[in-house]
């Protein structure tokens, strides 16, 4: 990813409205599978990025995420927020044991790769869980939404659905359930994206520039009221994102 953004996602992370609606549903989807630490052993984020979310998740849980991720910027800035067990690696080639993981955690890293290598990252997740173990890993979604920010952090791809399903399933995972998020504010996304970057002819730039407050907290709660129908069983059709939660198929 290019390395600038990892100084405008540590400038923003604690209060964008985007990070914070994410965070929330992601611990959502998370919380049935950390009930109880003693069930996590060994669990992995695979593009730790500037550790934002590692930090969140030994806070809710007790338990260590150790971090992973191929950009230095990172690492270094996961490291100045007192995160211990950081890692420089690839996704396509992780530097943990075979069947050595219990959790694994991918957030937006995948889309990264180049269109058709994304499977060298699937078979790697499945390698290092445990027969059962888990994976969570969103995904930027629809190519409809692409957008000058897309661009400027070097985002390769995006998915639909079907297509990250497939993959997965190709790879040997069971998927559990897969969800679009980021659905209310998709209209107007793409109406920016499709429409006004064009006619301005808009330059690639980082989309994480805080917005007024009470524009802030809008944003934030259309990402809450999507949580809200997602812990109530609603998966949602479309969206900006796609997050799945999948489980290395047991050994018969």
């Amino acid at each position: 990813m290019n390395a600038e953004e990892f100084r405008n996602i540590r400038k923003t992370e604690r209060q964008f409205w985007w990070f914070r609606g994410m965070r929330k549903i992601a611990f959502l989807w998370l919380d049935p599978l950390l009930r109880s630490s003693h069930t996590i052993h060994h669990a992995v984020e695979a593009g730790c990025g500037t550790g934002g979310f590692a930090l969140q998740f030994e806070r809710r849980y007790g338990v260590t995420l150790a971090g992973l991720d191929l950009e230095p910027e990172g690492l270094r800035h996961a490291a100045s927020l007192g995160l211990k067990q950081l890692v420089a690696g690839d996704i396509r080639a992780l530097p943990f044991e075979s069947g050595s993981v219990d959790l694994l955690v991918s957030l937006d890293v995948v889309v990264h790769l180049e269109r058709g290598t994304e499977h060298l990252a699937f078979d790697e997740f499945l390698r290092v869980l445990k027969p059962g173990g888990s994976l969570l890993i969103r995904v930027s979604a629809m190519d409809a939404l692409r957008s000058r920010h897309s661009t400027f952090t070097w985002e390769r791809q995006r998915f639909t659905r079907k297509r990250l399903c497939q993959g997965l399933e190709r790879a040997g995972f069971e998927v559990r359930r897969i969800s679009y998020f980021n659905f209310f504010l998709a209209p107007v996304a793409w109406l920016k994206f499709r429409i006004w970057e064009p006619l301005t002819a808009a330059p690639p730039a980082s989309g994480l520039e805080m917005p007024p407050r009470w524009l802030n907290t809008l944003f934030e709660k259309c990402l809450q009221a999507e949580c809200w129908l997602s812990k109530h069983g609603v998966d949602l059709p479309f969206g900006q994102s796609l997050l799945c939660c999948a489980t290395r198929r047991k050994v018969r």
